[in-house]
Parts: structure tokens; sequence; C-alpha cells
């Protein structure tokens, strides 16, 4: 259950090949296939937005289409950019149609505290996820001095009886999607006045006015460089069901993902078999070979520097409970430069010194 496949990348040579068809849990480098899904569906430019609509009660409604990086930092900018639109304001309404609500993620556990396990959604904040401490008093602040600690989820914060870390937002009583809400109302309340109450709701096409539609500045390129660097599943399955609705209407589903993911393999050669259950590697059902891996890293390489670079390697790693996994590219001692693909489901141990080899013979 250990595969190993080194080939030269412009004459296609295999120079090792191991195991390279068996079907293993391929773990994070999975990744590396999600994003040319994506950037295939989207375009390597396509640039995330958000809408805001005003409608005939004062209310403000948010639309979310999924952007994975609305982060604190940007959400004053949003709201300059709204500018006096909207003198003020009655209920913040937040629709989350664009994609199915809730999210199911094989692999994913549910009522986790971990932030690999971040729900999806379309209007997420902060990745679904807060970031704490404790201050000298022994008092919750925020571990970001860009984000404030909200009374809505210093409950949970409590009751996790941590000093510090991260919660992740659940999607129990649309718990991180009103977390949004609450964050957008609390930078709106530096420049107009909240009257009334965060919540869900829908856009009505007929009576509400669109006042802004903010374009994200971050790339997919740009987001799909953080993806690998921090190997976001959050991330991942974000892009792949902003894919899914794309391409197959709102609203985006995990079932969408996939079958745009298919749609790729089909034009694709030596990818068919692919068994792809969702976008991170998180789900130990996702299954592909070695050489299906080194399939993904030539089509890949004209994004090679999106991955995170190591001495002469560009890499992506992969871990998971009794698999480890790396794939990517060499530059040889010679110039000459190589992909390699190590996916190791009954020895993940070994994962060291296998790279010492491959590092130490090219």
């Amino acid at each position: 259950n250990d595969s190993l496949l080194i080939s030269e990348i412009r004459s296609n040579k295999n120079l090792i090949r191991i195991h390279a068809d068996q079907m293993l849990i391929p773990a994070s480098i999975l990744k590396l296939f999600t994003a040319l899904v994506a950037m295939n569906a989207l375009g390597e430019d396509y640039h995330f937005h958000t809408d805001f609509f005003s409608d005939p009660h004062k209310n403000l409604k948010i639309k979310g289409h999924g952007d994975p990086l609305i982060i604190s930092e940007m959400i004053p900018e949003m709201i300059r950019q709204i500018g006096d639109q909207i003198p003020e304001i009655n209920d913040i309404i937040l629709d989350d149609t664009h994609f199915q609500s809730p999210m199911i993620i094989p692999g994913a556990t549910k009522n986790s505290t971990q932030p690999y396990d971040a729900p999806n959604g379309s209007l997420c904040v902060n990745f679904n996820t807060v970031f704490f401490k404790k201050d000298q008093n022994g008092k919750y602040i925020s571990a970001e001095p860009q984000t404030p600690l909200l009374p809505f989820v210093l409950d949970r914060i409590t009751r996790s009886s941590l000093d510090q870390g991260r919660i992740i937002l659940s999607d129990n009583n649309q718990e991180h999607l009103l977390y949004a809400g609450y964050i957008f109302k609390h930078f709106l309340e530096r420049k107009v006045p909240v009257k009334g109450i965060v919540r869900q709701g829908i856009i009505d096409k007929n009576h509400d006015t669109l006042i802004l539609r903010y374009r994200s500045p971050f790339s997919l390129q740009d987001i799909i460089r953080k993806m690998l660097y921090y190997s976001s599943n959050f991330t991942a399955n974000q892009i792949l069901l902003a894919a899914g609705a794309a391409k197959h209407g709102e609203p985006g589903t995990l079932a969408k993902g996939i079958q745009v993911a298919q749609e790729y393999t089909a034009t694709h050669r030596g990818l068919s078999e692919i068994q792809f259950q969702e976008g991170s590697g998180l789900s130990t059902l996702n299954r592909l070979s070695a050489r299906m891996m080194g399939q993904i890293l030539k089509e890949f390489f004209p994004y090679r520097n999106l991955l995170k670079k190591e001495g002469r390697a560009f890499y992506k790693t992969g871990t998971l409970t009794g698999v480890r996994s790396r794939a990517g590219y060499l530059q040889t001692r010679t110039g000459k430069l190589l992909s390699f693909v190590v996916i190791l489901n009954s020895n993940p141990n070994s994962m060291e010194n296998i790279m010492k080899q491959i590092h130490h013979f090219y």
C-alpha cells in the first residue's frame, strides 16, 4: 500500500516506478487536482464577489458567493465602497443560498473543534474560525487585533476551557452565517447606525437594489497559493463548490463540484478512474494512484510556483492517520526537472527517509 513515481518532466520518462498503479488514499496532495479543476472551471484570474443590496425597508442584504478569503481586514474596504448609499440600516439580512446549506463534507468531523473541519458556506468570514487568547487579567480577548471578539462567540469560547487557540463556528443554528453578519455589523456601526437584528433571508430581485458588487482583490491563483501553503481544507472545498455553482447553477453542492471534476477527468488522459469524494483530501474514501498524480503534476507544471518551495523542490504534503504523501517537482543538480509522487498508506513513517534518498540521488 505504498507507491513511488519519479519522472522527467520534458521527456515523460519514468525513472522510478513502484506500485504506481495502486489506488491509494492521497490525503492533501489531492488539493493539486482540486486546484486544476477550479482553474479550469472558473478561470485562473477569477475573482470572487460579494453582493450588497438595500431593500424598501432600509435593510442591508448581503449575498455571498463562496469567497473563501473574506477576512476582517477586507470588511472596512467593503463598507467604504458602499459609501453613503444606505444612511441608516434596520436589519442586516444574510443570503447564503448560493451554496447548499448545511454542507456535509465526507471526512469532516461533525461538531469538531479543529480548524481543518471548519464548515463550508457561501457567506463566511475568517474561515469560520475565531482566534482568541486570555489577557493578563484572565479575560478572553481576540488574538488578532483586526478582529473583534464578539459577545456572540464568547459562550462558545468559555465552554472550550482553553486559554488560547481557535474554535470553529458550526453550521448548527446558522452559527457561522450569523457570525459573519455580526462581524459586518461591528464594522458598519462605525459609520452608520444599525437599528435592527442580524438574520438570514434571501434577495428579492424585484424589490431589492444592488448597491455594491464587491470584487475580491485576490485572484483564484492567489487563493490557491494560500490554500496550498496552509493546506486549507476549507478553501479547497469552497473553490470546488464555487466551480460546481458556476458550471451547473445555484445552489452549489458537493455533487455538482464532483460533476465538474468528472468533466475535467473525462477530457484529460489517464485521470478518469480517480475516486473523488471532496476537494481537500480529508476523506479516506478519496483514491488515486501515483501514476494519476504524476499526470496531475504534468498539468500543474505551469503553476508550480504556487507550491511551497524548499531548496530545489516545489511540493505539497499530505497527512492523515496512517497516511503520508508528498508530490511536486525537483530540479536535479544537473538542471533536469523531475516530478515525484510518494504515497504511503502502510509505512507513513518512512517518508523522511525516502525523501532524503531522492534528494541524495538526484
